[in-house]
């Protein structure tokens, strides 16, 4: 159970564009603004393992920020501390850095969620969302809607068997033009119906 007694929650936090892309076309996130009033450290003190897709892992796992970028550095430094598990068809080993997972992801993730500690951070990629979704895994949407259209890109939902009703718990909006809005699953959705 978590540090409280309750179960441990999965959370996707991710920034969107305004016409529900995570990524524009050929994979570029520049778009996505990072200030000091979203308090990026605030959600990253708030959970103690994070989720990754392998291609993510690789790309983002163990990313290093230059030696001027200090705020990223912190950020980074944060997120490193993080427990990891990533999820691969292909890599089967974990390493020093993470716990590495081929199958039976509902099991694997019921027991992670019973285990003492705080809520749960899956990070993607997009087959990896939708995986955690079908499985009724994510207990909490965080989507950060970016003031852009790319037009083109890797959409957030894709391949959703089943409509998921969700509650909306908190919408919060920043001087960049950034708003944040944060849904729970609806209660009366069995966590597992999916499968």
């Amino acid at each position: 159970m978590s540090i409280n007694g309750k179960q441990r929650r999965i959370l996707l936090d991710l920034a969107v564009s305004l016409d529900s892309f995570i990524e524009g076309k050929n994979g570029e996130i520049d778009w996505c603004i990072m200030d000091a009033e979203m308090d990026f450290i605030q959600f990253l003190n708030q959970i103690d393992t994070i989720l990754y897709g392998r291609k993510s892992y690789d790309l983002w796992g163990q990313f290093k920020p230059g030696p001027t970028d200090t705020a990223e550095k912190e950020m980074f430094e944060l997120i490193h501390s993080k427990e990891k598990y990533v999820f691969s068809k292909t890599q089967k080993e974990s390493d020093s850095h993470a716990i590495f997972i081929n199958n039976h992801i509902y099991e694997e993730m019921m027991k992670l969620k019973n285990k003492p500690g705080k809520d749960i951070w899956l990070y993607g990629g997009a087959s990896l969302i939708t995986t955690f979704m079908n499985l009724g895994l994510v207990d909490e949407f965080r989507l950060s809607v970016h003031p852009v259209i790319l037009g083109e890109g890797k959409p957030l939902f894709i391949d959703i068997k089943q409509r998921i009703n969700l509650k909306l718990v908190q919408t919060r909006t920043f001087s960049s033009g950034v708003v944040q809005l944060i849904y729970h699953r609806n209660d009366n959705d069995s966590p597992h119906s999916f499968q």
